[in-house]
């Protein structure tokens, strides 16, 4: 007797390989027959016409405090992730002494975009150390297994007090030596690795530059020296190698990789985008890496399925106008109000002063796309279309109009009671096509990535990418690039495991865990996001409804049906690698 039986479905193993029209027997959490499977189980799931899919692993994510008081980690488990991987980018809420509990929040919501005062709220703060935070992890149950990297900001506090958050502060040997201890200590007690930012876009909500931006080689070699005396863990970080045009800088920090990996043994993963100040910047970057593969460096590049791309509206964080005085004032008078915002920005006279003084904004790169790039806003349709043209621009319907682009889009802005949503794709978008993101998820050695699940709550909705991976590819991009509907599979599910070191999952094979998806691949697209007041402290966040899943099932037990949670939390902490 089985405790579970997917029936007539096209299984898509999750391994490369060519898929088959199968069933798959669950006992006890596990997989346990493939193909054609007789017998009876105590539940039985029609996937006739339908993929099954192993559940996807999500390499990229920041649930570092949601996972203190929500279970089902949205919007990550509601589009088949059933396991993740947090505390990316070298931040997170551990280790953390009672009087950086503070920082820490005002770090975050900074760089990942998520509110205070829902931290303030909901973080538990039962921790004090490493492994402390991963018991209070372990003590918790969710719909997906989760692991935790071990944050470099949050160690740097911990070690060098108020120094560790000014980047041009150098520790001291001791010092040094004392985060190597740590961060073996955190590897023995379960951490997935390591993980830094040296990036100046992550800043804390005050503005002020992330501490480990600059960190020296001495520094970073000295910790991550931790890794190779464990033998345990992967290395993950984002560098603005890829978003600069100055050449040597690249180079430099491209060696830096290169001299943590050749140091430690490990496997290192980092940030790989097309930014409009070098776009073309990311094909050096693979070149680079196909150099350290061939000298026997385990390095890939962290990729995107689509633009990384905000989402502009008065109801939420962005929107063209919020460098303007009168906005800025307006948004901090209602703070957590938004109708009093809406009713404030509906007045003619607000909007005169803002459009006067939206003139004068001149923000360069990517705060320049954002105040001014209006032939890259457009309306969210629905589904969702993630490669749209120009034509459908806000700048073009302006021009259409005969109308001034900064008044009209204020106006767009206005619809729909104030809450329009307006699409702007930054990353990835340079081409105006998805021609390139095609390339850069087709490369020799790349891991899908970057959805940021449980951060950017009120700019960005990539905890979709999943979702994107395998509707948007399948079928093909506007200029007729697709991938096999295997290897996309492939790369969501055993490819990312394995990275991380989860060898009992990713795959549809007897004895390992029974994470699946059964999805219509037909229908699966996604609706455009909506504004959920669902945090604590009535937080807000962006989330995105996929169609097209029919269940996800979390070591054999279903815990999403037709995309609605069935109250089951079959998942936990993973320490480290499984399997």
């Amino acid at each position: 007797m089985f405790d579970l039986i997917i029936r007539n479905g096209e299984v898509v193993d999750g391994t490369g390989a060519p898929k088959f029209r199968g069933d798959v027997a669950v006992r006890d959490g596990r997989i346990v027959e493939v193909g054609s499977v007789s017998g009876q189980a105590t539940r039985t799931l029609d996937a006739e016409g339908a993929i099954v899919t192993p559940g996807f692993v999500d390499i990229h994510t920041h649930y570092d405090g949601q996972v203190s008081w929500d279970s089902v980690l949205a919007p990550s488990s509601t589009n088949g992730v059933t396991s993740t991987a947090m505390g990316n980018c070298g931040v997170g809420f551990a280790p953390a002494r009672v009087d950086k509990h503070d920082w820490l929040i005002n770090l975050l919501e900074g760089v990942e975009d998520i509110p205070g005062t829902a931290l303030a709220e909901g973080l538990t703060w039962d921790w004090e150390t490493f492994p402390e935070y991963l018991d209070a992890i372990a003590r918790r149950r969710y719909t997906m297994d989760i692991g935790a990297h071990l944050p470099h900001a949050a160690l740097r506090a911990y070690v060098m007090g108020d120094r560790g958050a000014d980047h041009t502060a150098k520790p001291s040997p001791d010092e040094i030596a004392r985060m190597s201890d740590l961060a073996f200590e955190a590897l023995e007690a379960g951490a997935l690795g390591f993980s830094t930012t040296r990036t100046a876009f992550h800043r804390s909500r005050d503005g002020q530059n992330i501490g480990t931006l600059t960190a020296t080689e001495e520094e970073l070699h000295g910790i991550a020296a931790a890794l190779k005396k464990s033998g345990k863990g992967v290395i993950q970080l984002i560098s603005d190698a890829y978003l600069t045009d100055d050449d040597a800088f690249a180079s430099a920090e491209l060696r830096l990789i290169r001299g943590l990996a050749k140091a430690t043994g490990r496997k290192l993963s980092f940030t790989v985008q097309q930014n409009d100040d070098a776009p073309d910047r990311w094909r050096f970057i693979f070149a680079e890496i196909e150099a350290m593969r061939a000298d026997g460096l385990d390095v890939s590049a962290q990729v995107a399925p689509r633009p990384i791309g905000a989402i502009l509206t008065f109801a939420s964080t962005s929107n063209p106008f919020v460098a303007t005085p009168t906005y800025r004032r307006i948004a901090k008078e209602t703070d957590g109000d938004v109708e009093a915002r809406l009713v404030a920005l509906r007045d003619p006279a607000v909007k005169a002063q803002i459009l006067a003084e939206h003139v004068h904004v001149n923000l360069k790169g990517n705060g320049g796309v954002l105040t001014k790039g209006y032939r890259r806003m457009f309306r969210l349709t629905d589904p969702v279309d993630y490669e749209p043209c120009a034509a459908d621009s806000l700048q073009a319907e302006a021009d259409r109009a005969g109308r001034d682009v900064a008044d009209y889009v204020y106006d767009v802005l206005l619809e729909e009671g104030g809450r329009r949503l307006v699409y702007l794709p930054i990353n990835n978008y340079f081409y105006g096509n998805l021609n390139d993101v095609h390339a850069m998820m087709t490369g020799a050695h790349t891991l899908f990535g970057l959805s940021d699940g449980g951060a950017h709550c009120g700019t960005i909705c990539d905890g979709s990418f999943p979702t994107s991976t395998i509707a948007l590819w399948s079928k093909g991009n506007k200029a007729g690039r697709a991938m096999p509907l295997e290897s996309l599979v492939h790369g969501y599910t055993q490819r990312n495991a394995h990275h991380v070191g989860w060898r009992d999952r990713g795959a549809i094979r007897p004895g390992l865990l029974a994470d699946l998806n059964v999805i219509r691949l037909g229908e699966l697209n996604l609706s455009p996001p909506v504004i959920a007041h669902d945090l604590p402290a009535g937080g807000s966040r962006l989330l995105q409804a996929p169609r097209g899943y029919r269940y996800t099932v979390k070591s054999g037990a279903v815990t999403f049906e037709n995309g609605a949670w069935t109250g089951e939390t079959p998942g936990t902490l993973l320490r480290g690698a499984q399997g």
